[in-house]
């Protein structure tokens, strides 16, 4: 049974940084892309990042892009955001998903296993 827990979320005033985990338990965490998405109060779920089984190729958001790095260990069967430079409008809960492919994805239909989300706050 797959299982992907995030955690590392908090308050943080507007510029500061932030690091999300998500560890993954039950499957081979190293043969599928990965993703990591959020939903601010009142809207739609959106991607923020993804990354494929290697590591080796990553797509961001436009509105993080330079800002939120995405990364993975295999080893320890955990995926990474780094966020940077955050802003009010990054405030949402952040989810990590796990695709059944070795490639990531951009559409949220496309992965098969999420977290519970981890809580971000950004503030002026």
């Amino acid at each position: 049974q797959v299982r992907l827990v995030e955690s590392g979320g908090g308050l943080v005033q507007a510029g500061g940084s932030l690091r999300l985990s998500c560890a993954a338990s039950g499957g081979t965490f190293s043969n599928y892309g990965m993703g990591w998405f959020r939903q601010a109060p009142g809207k739609e779920r959106e991607f923020v990042a993804t990354i494929t089984w290697s590591g080796g190729y990553t797509v961001y958001a436009d509105s993080v892009k330079g800002r939120f790095t995405i990364s993975r260990d295999n080893a320890k069967n955990t995926l990474y955001l780094q966020m940077n430079s955050l802003k009010p409008e990054d405030t949402a809960v952040y989810y990590c998903a796990r695709r059944t492919e070795r490639f990531g994805a951009l559409n949220i239909m496309d992965y098969r296993y999420w977290g519970q989300g981890t809580q971000v706050t950004v503030s002026s």
